[in-house]
């Protein structure tokens, strides 16, 4: 088996190879005369180093980078995806089907460095890194080009490698830290981990470069955004505050006055960013990239359906597919009666779950048995009441919402010593959208404060790979029965009635990659 360095390095030539020979077609069609041609040198034949000479070739270079990051939604065998790595582990979400062998290990807490999850993360991770690093090498010798354009290039390339590797510090702790395009005779081809702050160092300072590189505020589009590049920079900071790098106040300020500069833009550009009126716009697909929405995987069905689709219940008849589904995530019932009564996030048909739906999409309305997760149900494409569905899925998957921002603010100023009041207002608005009374500003204190906001956390961001990172970088777990929070190392995951343990705060490097880079040893503690 080849080490995904090797196939990065095979599948940037292929690319490459494919979008050049497109280019060189395009240029035949145009019509340069026959003997042109045949002095054209064989497509087949083109190397890396023929392709970037072009500004298009940036756009492409970019493309492929958001085309690799669309691993998240990649199949993990039966009835699973990539993205119930992040899922299944939290406690929140059960399966209704167990016939993934690696998914019912992810559940249990027993996934090893075998398990395909685990293996498909790490691949795709260093599959953004591989083609971000190329846009980044090769983007500025293209001559001529727009300087603005090649700026925003390398910005949003930045912003993407940062994206990746805060996964990969995230899930793996200390890294291989690659900038640079491999070669076999690149003298870090077998590269050692790098520690963990080292590569919280080059998020930080890819994030800068893309803040400094002229995005706009927001694109519709899908391109990566000044808005988004705040976002994450106070994620980054937030998450940096907290366990295991542990720097405490100094980036939880970092954190609270970057998701500030967010709120400030929104509050005068509310039109741009700001909340959703109603839940059911947070997945509707015309409203893609647009105000809450601050970031998000791109899909749609001409390229790549929206990958949600395990959620949708096994064998219950409420899209245009009739009695099918997998149920492969499913709400564990404590954790969707831990919403408090009146919070309209728990609502049926109008939050994040449904207890009901119409047959086959657009027919008679039939209970459930049970609550299902309604945050990436697309009514258009699956059918609603009386109105057939389209079929297509063209969702987008979030990854950064507004509503995440304002809880990294309200979560950072408290910890700066107490609440503010700006800190209640931003953390206010998420329950006052829930429909849900708040008690009065006085009534908080700065361990009060601190636990609402977690509590607001695991219910607002549920389902959207947010609450697996909370928890490891708190070291608390939000307590269904008890509603407070328990410890990590000890917490009992009430969809598996199995104990977090030390060594889950990481997952294992892969065993492949570990038999084709001996640098990569040790394995993470706890694993064989």
């Amino acid at each position: 088996m080849k080490s995904p360095l090797k196939r990065n390095k095979l599948m940037k030539i292929n690319i490459t190879k494919y979008i050049g020979s497109g280019l060189l077609f395009g240029l035949l069609l145009l019509g340069s005369g026959c003997s042109k041609f045949l002095d054209e040198q064989d497509p087949s034949n083109l190397r890396p180093e023929d392709f970037y000479t072009l500004p298009e070739h940036a756009d492409a270079g970019i493309a492929a980078i958001h085309s690799s990051a669309r691993f998240i939604g990649d199949g993990a065998g039966i009835f699973s995806s990539n993205w119930q790595l992040l899922e299944a582990v939290t406690g929140t979400s059960t399966t209704e089907t167990a016939q993934n062998s690696d998914l019912n290990n992810l559940y249990g807490l027993i996934h090893d460095a075998n398990t395909g999850h685990v293996i498909n993360w790490w691949n795709g991770v260093y599959r953004v890194i591989a083609q971000a690093n190329l846009v980044i090498e090769k983007v500025p010798g293209i001559n001529p080009m727009n300087e603005d354009q090649r700026k925003r290039a390398l910005g949003e390339a930045k912003f993407l490698r940062a994206w990746a590797y805060f996964y990969a510090v995230r899930l793996w702790g200390d890294v291989p830290l690659i900038t640079k395009p491999q070669t076999l005779e690149s003298e870090d081809f077998f590269p050692k981990r790098a520690p963990a702050e080292s590569v919280y160092a080059l998020i930080v300072e890819d994030l800068l470069a893309a803040e400094a590189s002229g995005l706009p505020w927001m694109d519709k589009s899908g391109h990566v955004s000044m808005a988004a590049v705040k976002s994450e920079l106070a994620i980054v900071y937030l998450t940096m505050a907290g366990f295991p790098l542990s720097k405490g106040a100094t980036h939880y300020k970092l954190a609270a006055d970057k998701a500030n500069e967010v709120i400030t833009y929104a509050n005068a550009n509310p039109g741009a960013i700001d909340l959703f009126a109603t839940y059911a716009e947070v997945h509707t697909e015309n409203l893609k990239n647009t105000k809450e929405h601050i970031f998000m995987l791109q899909y749609n069905t001409v390229v790549a359906a929206n990958p949600m689709d395990n959620m949708y219940p096994n064998f219950k008849p409420v899209t245009f597919n009739g009695a099918s589904g997998t149920g492969s995530t499913v709400p564990t019932l404590a954790f969707y009666n831990s919403y408090e009564a009146g919070d309209q996030r728990a609502k049926d048909r109008e939050g994040y779950f449904y207890t009901s739906y119409f047959t086959d999409g657009n027919g008679p309305l039939f209970q459930l048995g049970a609550p299902y997760i309604f945050k990436h149900f697309n009514t258009i494409a699956n059918g609603s009441s009386g109105v057939a569905g389209t079929r297509n899925n063209n969702l987008n998957v979030p990854l950064i919402r507004y509503a995440e921002v304002l809880l990294v603010y309200a979560e950072a100023q408290n910890e700066l010593g107490a609440p503010t009041l700006d800190a209640y207002n931003a953390f206010k608005r998420i329950r006052d959208r829930a429909k849900l009374v708040t008690p009065e500003f006085g009534t908080y204190n700065q361990t009060t404060f601190r636990e609402a906001v977690w509590k607001e956390r695991w219910h607002e961001l549920c389902y959207e790979q947010i609450t697996w990172f909370d928890m490891v970088r708190l070291r608390k777990v939000f307590n269904e029965t008890t509603k407070g929070f328990d410890n990590f190392v000890g917490h009992v995951n009430k969809s598996s009635n199995q104990t977090l343990q030390a060594k889950h705060l990481l997952f294992p490097i892969p065993r492949p990659e570990l038999q084709n880079n001996p640098n990569l040893t040790p394995q993470n503690p706890g694993y064989q």
